[in-house]
């Protein structure tokens, strides 16, 4: 059983994303508590890269600050290590396919697993080309979520009848960040998922404010934010975990309201 699905089961589910080592491991580590704490259900930790091509730039920024403070991924599998002795909330690993490859795909996996990693999101990685890691991951317990996009079109269906954990829905083209308005028609590419699956829906990109979270949250099961986090621990550093924590507590309630 998909310890992700659990997620969906306390109302509609808010997931809040943050880059590993930004400002620091210690900051992150609280801040996944605190999180926690204040209503997310999920928490998506991104493994910092230094090309990552769907991130605007809040992101980018973040991955920077990451790596240059020496961030690297045994110390990410060290920080959910430490994280497991105090909470079991789902945690997932944003990561682009090559520190995934470079570290090799069996190692990177099996230690994920042992440090209590429960899902892994390649944006990167096509559909396509993904049955290999998708097998590795089956083998280590580890959900590989898959994303759709608007311009999926026919490849929906078919993404969906594999998906494990929850399904990311990107709600915009172009990159990640913070969007005034969200027109594309998500709702549509949601009906053809639920034709063939009951996996829940989470959608992200450009979702920042809490009336962004409510309108999402009544057309699927759960918002994704991750700039808008990002941004706050950008301009606030290691004096973030209280503000981050009043911004998940108020998008959680708008998700549900």
């Amino acid at each position: 059983m998909s310890k992700i699905k659990d997620a969906f089961k306390n109302g509609k589910a808010f997931i809040p994303f943050l880059t590993g080592g930004d400002p620091d491991l210690e900051t992150t580590e609280a801040l996944i508590l605190e999180m926690e704490r204040r209503g997310a259900d999920l928490i998506e930790i991104g493994v910092p890269f230094s090309d990552p091509i769907a991130e605007g730039p809040v992101i980018q920024e973040a991955d920077e600050r990451a790596l240059k403070g020496g961030t690297t991924t045994d110390d990410l599998f060290a920080l959910v290590k430490r994280v497991r002795e105090k909470t079991a909330i789902p945690l997932v690993f944003m990561t682009y396919y090559n520190p995934v490859f470079s570290y090799g795909n069996e190692r990177f996996l099996q230690k994920a697993e042992e440090a209590g990693i429960d899902g892994i999101i390649i944006p990167d990685l096509p559909f396509e080309e993904s049955g290999e890691i998708r097998e590795t991951c089956r083998k280590y317990h580890i959900d590989l979520i898959n994303m759709i996009a608007p311009t999926s079109e026919e490849r929906i269906r078919k993404i969906a009848e594999t998906a494990e954990g929850f399904l990311y829905c990107v709600s915009s083209l172009g990159v990640t960040g913070m969007r005034e308005q969200i027109t594309t028609d998500v709702a549509s590419m949601i009906e053809k998922v639920r034709a063939v699956s009951d996996i829940p829906c989470a959608i992200g990109f450009g979702i920042s404010k809490p009336e962004q979270a409510a309108a999402m949250a009544k057309i699927s099961d759960g918002v994704i934010v991750g700039s808008a986090i990002v941004k706050i621990i950008a301009e606030k550093g290691r004096d973030s975990i209280a503000a981050t924590g009043d911004y998940v507590e108020r998008m959680k309630q708008a998700a549900n309201s």
